[in-house]
């Protein structure tokens, strides 16, 4: 759990610094670690490394399609990539993949249900709200942890969120 926390909050770091004008730096964080940071303003691709003593988190943002994710679960089909960011700590991995589609939450859903529950992974939650919808779980026995949210706009173009995580027991 604690190296989920240094992941999500290094990814929250790179999102701030990619909003930033810096192209390249380095940065104490308050614990006291350390990290660098690159961001290619041609690609608008962002990379950070982060040194913990916990070891080496390593992060890269853009708006690729993702080759892979994590726990064999796919991006929806005909889905556009808002933003694609890969954590990577050792055995731990990641991804929280930002996209957008004219599918409804309902399908999106439905599509990663089947995908998560091949995977092994018990839905634990489920809700629906203002037109969207969000599902979670986890697999125990692999430590994969999942969840996707989908919620319509006013003009009917959904955003949808994938969160995976594999962090070994």
């Amino acid at each position: 759990m604690c190296k989920s926390a240094i992941a999500l909050s290094a990814a929250g770091a790179l999102l701030l610094i990619g909003c930033g004008s810096e192209t390249s730096g380095e940065f104490t964080t308050d614990d006291g670690e350390t990290g660098e940071y690159t961001i290619d303003q041609t690609s608008g691709e962002s990379s950070m490394t982060v040194e913990t003593e916990d070891g080496t988190v390593s992060m890269r943002t853009n708006t690729e399609t993702p080759d892979s994710l994590p726990a064999g679960l796919t991006l929806f089909s005909g889905a556009e990539v808002l933003s694609n960011t890969i954590i990577d700590q050792g055995d731990t991995k990641g991804s929280l993949t930002t996209f957008r589609t004219d599918e409804t939450p309902d399908e999106i859903v439905a599509h990663y249900r089947e995908e998560a529950e091949d995977a092994g992974i018990t839905i634990q939650i489920e809700t629906s709200m203002n037109g969207g919808k969000m599902i979670g779980g986890e697999n125990e026995q692999t430590g994969t942890t999942f969840s996707v949210s989908a919620f319509p706009d006013d003009d009917g173009i959904v955003t949808g969120q994938l969160t995976i995580s594999e962090e070994p027991g």
